[in-house]
């Protein structure tokens, strides 16, 4: 399976070589990952935001479904990562699986993914956490109280925002690796001494997250309007409340992705 479309340019580059200055460049690139990735998320919300909650899809055992023996939502994401394990989905570095014990081997020829991270970066996966971040306190933020039955299209947007979730809050790896490489001097005492604090406090810059939730706040406003040709200007009508989005990543998305940057690094000179 191809690289995703939003890291095709970092993966070029890392596999062709880098000049001297290859750790700005490569932090560069990862910025502009992440960056792609918010309009992915935002997309992604906005199509969830279609449907009500439809609690059954989390609440209730789907045993009318053969081999089902939890909710709906736990059925379509374990046969959609089985499907997309046998095309290699998972032997990306950049995907992480929600069920990594239900997946079957790759049916082709995988893809021969340049090595950038340390090997430990395959142990970290707090898919659990997001799971339980996006279903119990998500959900109920910005979707309205209701059950229009339709669950099964409920469950495959559901997956869409899971996956584009873990995807972003485990790009903390890379983000580890290339700030690692910038500055080892910086790192290496509190690696070798396992202070997690120590990491936390290098790895947080209050007033770059600060730009981060302006400008997805601004892209759910953009992305999200309520197009109308006779309207004259915007009257506040989104499809996504802005401010839910923002609240996102300043509660969730970035303090998760430390904690995984944090992981990474503890492993990173073993």
């Amino acid at each position: 399976m191809a690289t995703p479309a939003c890291s095709e340019d970092f993966w070029r580059f890392v596999k062709n070589g880098a000049p001297d200055n290859a750790n700005g460049l490569i932090l560069e690139s990862v910025r502009e990952s992440l960056i792609r990735q918010e309009d992915t998320i935002v997309f992604n919300l906005i199509e969830r935001a279609k449907f009500p909650l439809n609690s059954p899809v989390y609440d209730e055992p789907c045993a009318q479904i053969p081999g089902c023996c939890g909710s709906l939502l736990e059925f379509i994401v374990k046969e959609t990562e089985s499907l997309q394990a046998k095309v290699g989905r998972y032997e990306s570095p950049e995907e992480n699986p929600f069920f990594p014990d239900a997946l079957p081997p790759p049916v082709v020829t995988p893809y021969n993914y340049p090595q950038v991270l340390h090997p430990a970066a395959a142990s970290i996966n707090i898919n659990k956490t997001i799971w339980n971040m996006y279903v119990k306190e998500l959900l109920p933020l910005f979707t309205v109280q209701g059950d229009d039955g339709n669950y099964g299209s409920t469950a495959s947007s559901d997956v869409q925002c899971l996956q584009a979730l873990s995807r972003r809050i485990h790009y903390g790896k890379f983000v580890a690796e290339v700030k690692f490489r910038d500055a080892p001097q910086d790192y290496g005492p509190a690696i070798r001494a396992q202070d997690r604090d120590a990491l936390m406090k290098l790895l947080t810059f209050e007033s770059v997250e600060e730009m981060v939730k302006r400008r997805v706040e601004k892209k759910a406003m953009v992305f999200g309007q309520e197009v109308n040709l006779g309207d004259r200007g915007d009257k506040g009508n989104y499809k996504l409340d802005p401010s839910i989005v923002s609240r996102l990543y300043g509660e969730w998305v970035m303090p998760l992705t430390k904690d995984v940057q944090v992981e990474y690094l503890l492993r990173r000179l073993d």
